[in-house]
């Protein structure tokens, strides 16, 4: 872990904020026509999506494997630029997805272990006060099932209050078991506005809607062929 730690750089230094750079619209450009040649996205809510330079958010979704991160980057756009929190002492363990955040700069560090840090979460309001987009899991690990959420965590409306920002939930259904041309839904819910919010009620509020529009999971494709399901499950 200390050889690990060793080799963070200062989060200070992470280039947060609502531009997206070079790096960030090159990855966009080749993995949104990937994921689409991949997967078969079926989304509602469209409407719900933040308008670009519409002003920043933070985005709260369900987790249930690798794929969700690149969904919300498929859907939002690519300005305000959207930063996910992500524990660098596990990422500089994963080469590619090392190399990729620290190239676009789309993320904002977190270490698990030092959660009690309150130091740590200034990078996050940081972020936000400069105009920034945050995607925050607010179960905080993978979902154990389809179709079921984890306890919400809060810190997502303490930021989302203390910037003043809109939360936008977005349900994913069918990205933990995944196979080539899979159908996966997403389902972008209207804003929750955080002004006047308290933590806790606003915590509810977003967990209560999130859970009415996670529909109950069923398989898209019964009876079909699921190539490279093993491969593509376990890709990252």
């Amino acid at each position: 872990m200390a050889t690990a730690s060793a080799a963070l750089p200062a989060a200070d230094l992470l280039p947060v904020g609502p531009r997206a750079n070079l790096p960030y619209r090159l990855v966009r450009l080749v993995g949104v026509p990937l994921l689409r040649l991949c997967f078969r996205f079926e989304v509602q809510g469209r409407e719900n999506i933040p308008r670009p330079r519409g002003g920043n958010y933070i985005v709260i979704a369900n987790h249930l494997n690798w794929l969700d991160e690149f969904a919300l980057l498929y859907l939002f756009p690519v300005e305000p630029r959207l930063h996910f929190l992500a524990d660098p002492t596990i990422l500089v363990t994963r080469k590619f997805q090392w190399w990729l955040v620290r190239t676009t700069g789309g993320y904002v560090p977190v270490v698990r272990e030092r959660s009690g840090d309150k130091a740590l979460y200034r990078h996050v309001d940081r972020c936000l006060e400069l105009g920034g987009a945050v995607a925050i899991f607010p179960e905080g690990s993978y979902g154990k099932a389809e179709g079921e959420l984890l306890p919400f965590h809060k810190g997502f409306a303490h930021f989302a209050i203390k910037a003043g920002v809109p939360v936008v939930p977005v349900a994913l259904s069918g990205t933990q078991d995944l196979w080539l041309r899979k159908r996966v839904r997403v389902i972008v819910g209207p804003a929750i506005p955080s002004q006047g919010q308290d933590p806790a009620a606003l915590t509810q509020l977003a967990f209560e809607r999130m859970k009415a529009m996670l529909p109950p999971y069923s398989d898209p494709d019964p009876g079909g062929r699921r190539l490279l399901r093993k491969r593509l499950t376990h890709l990252f």
